[in-house]
């Protein structure tokens, strides 16, 4: 098949996941066009059947704001006439659906459109009632939608107004890619002294509540000697890094900013913490899981998907801080518990999540909608 893939370039789940489904889709054998404003990050070099369209922005005095939508929905057209897309695969709501519906009607219809629900698009921008419409006609004109979690489902349709069939597609990870590898010299840098390492990756929106995660880890300190590795950035940074000095951790604490060796820096993990206020799906646990790392993290969304209370790690309700603190304390000092819950992660991610059974589950909702 030749697919259109459209979707945030910059670093976030939706855009990693897409990222890597088109590669995989390549490694396949199918041709896949990636319509983006840049190269996505997790595209480092060209593999197979790969080509990459450029959405350039207008910019013209009269526009106040770039009208980015409309620049997508033109190049998409283009792609998809030129190219002869058999499906232009969405990622996010906004504006993506909308410049699909927009570029398949000005080639006459043809190409199948598929919408797939990250989280935001559905939980905080779709649902503000100046977008909610539009969102839900975009959902509503996607010739197949799907939804990276059951729980990103049912808040779809609590929501929206929605009657058109979602399926549900687990995110998935490269388990060539993320598994545990020795480093002694990074873990070194990182420990000197031994510390265990907790860590904590996101893109520091206020929803991560990255500032709890710091205050978390300074209960924690007091008891088990560790370190905190802080991986990403955005918004609440500042703040994150203000609460560090105030509770005196920052020696303790260790902010690397985006970081593209994720699966190296998690091989140095004892623990990844999550304290979240909502995960549609959480692909963050995820790579820790892949790679031995076992998690704790606040029960929200999509989470209880991925990980097993008492599995992979812990789950923790009520933002009960209290049972958060005690939890990481407990796999930190129990050697045994740790090394459970390490496998138990590795063999869970492999069994469920792993690229090799989730893509084809993508092949076949092409399919199914392409012959619709």
């Amino acid at each position: 098949m030749r697919i259109g893939i459209t979707c945030y370039s910059s670093y976030g789940g939706s855009g990693v996941v897409a990222t890597e489904l088109g590669k995989n889709l390549s490694k396949k054998g199918h041709e896949v066009h990636f319509i983006t404003s840049s190269v996505p990050f997790r595209l480092h070099s060209f593999e197979g059947q790969i080509y990459f369209h450029e959405v350039k922005v207008v910019t013209y005095p009269l526009f106040e704001h770039q009208p980015y939508a409309l620049n997508l929905a033109a190049k998409m057209s283009e792609v998809i006439k030129y190219n002869k897309l058999d499906v232009l695969h969405v990622h996010y709501a906004i504006p993506h659906a909308i410049s699909a519906y927009l570029a398949k009607q000005l080639n006459g219809g043809g190409v199948k459109i598929i919408t797939t629900l990250h989280g935001t698009d559905i939980t905080v921008v779709g649902s503000d009632p100046a977008f909610l419409p539009v969102t839900e006609f975009g959902i509503e004109q996607s010739d197949g939608v799907t939804s990276v979690s059951k729980a990103l489902y049912e808040s779809t349709m609590k929501e929206f107004n929605i009657t058109r069939p979602i399926e549900v597609i687990h995110n998935f990870i490269d388990i060539n890619e993320f598994y545990r590898r020795a480093n002694p010299e990074m873990r070194k840098r990182i420990a000197p002294n031994g510390e265990k390492i907790l860590v904590h990756i996101s893109n520091f929106r206020p929803v991560k509540r990255v500032d709890e995660i710091v205050k978390l880890f300074a209960r924690i300190q007091k008891v088990v000697p560790s370190k905190l590795m802080l991986i990403g950035d955005g918004p609440e940074r500042g703040k994150a890094e203000k609460s560090c000095r105030d509770l005196g951790i920052c020696d303790h604490t260790v902010f690397l900013g985006k970081q593209n060796a994720i699966p190296e820096l998690l091989s140095v993990a004892d623990l990844s913490v999550c304290a979240s206020e909502n995960e549609s799906f959480g692909m963050t646990i995820l790579e820790a899981m892949s790679c031995g790392v076992p998690v704790v993290a606040y029960k929200v969304g999509g989470i209880p998907e991925i990980i097993k209370d008492g599995k992979q790690g812990f789950m923790i309700t009520d933002n009960d801080s209290d049972k958060f603190v005690e939890s990481c304390v407990r796999i930190l000092t129990n050697d045994d518990l740790h090394a459970k819950l390490a496998k138990s992660g590795v063999e869970r991610a492999g069994s469920e999540f792993a690229s090799d059974v989730i893509i084809p589950k993508y092949e076949a909702f092409y399919r199914k909608i392409v012959e619709s």
